[in-house]
C-alpha cells in the first residue's frame, strides 16, 4: 500500500522532492515472521520512485528511547515517533 501512495504521488508531481522513512524490523523487537520479506521486497520501489530513503533499524530505535530517553517500555508509536525529528534543531 505505502509503494502504490508512493507512486501515485510521484506521478501526481514528478517536480518534488519525495523523501521516505523506513523502519525495518529486528527480530529482538518485532514478532512477525513476515516482517523481513515484506521490507526486502518493497526497498526496490522506494529506491525506484523516491528521491531520498532514509532506512531506520528497529532495534536501533528501542535502544535510543530505552537508554537515551529513559523509557522503561518503549511503544511502537514512541518509536516511531523519533525520525520525525531528525530534521528538529
Amino acid at each position: 500500500m505505502g509503494t502504490l501512495l508512493l507512486l501515485k504521488l510521484r506521478d501526481a508531481y514528478p517536480d518534488r522532492i519525495l523523501a521516505t522513512f523506513s523502519v525495518y524490523p529486528s527480530p529482538k523487537v518485532s514478532d512477525t515472521v513476515v516482517e523481513p520479506y515484506n521490507a526486502v521486497l518493497s526497498s526496490h520501489q522506494l529506491l525506484e520512485n523516491a528521491d531520498e530513503t532514509f532506512i531506520i533499524d528497529n532495534e536501533a530505535l528501542y535502544n535510543i528511547s530505552h537508554n537515551v530517553l529513559k523509557q522503561m517500555e518503549p511503544t511502537l508509536a514512541a518509536r516511531l515517533r523519533l525520525p520525525r525529528h531528525t530534521g528538529d534543531r
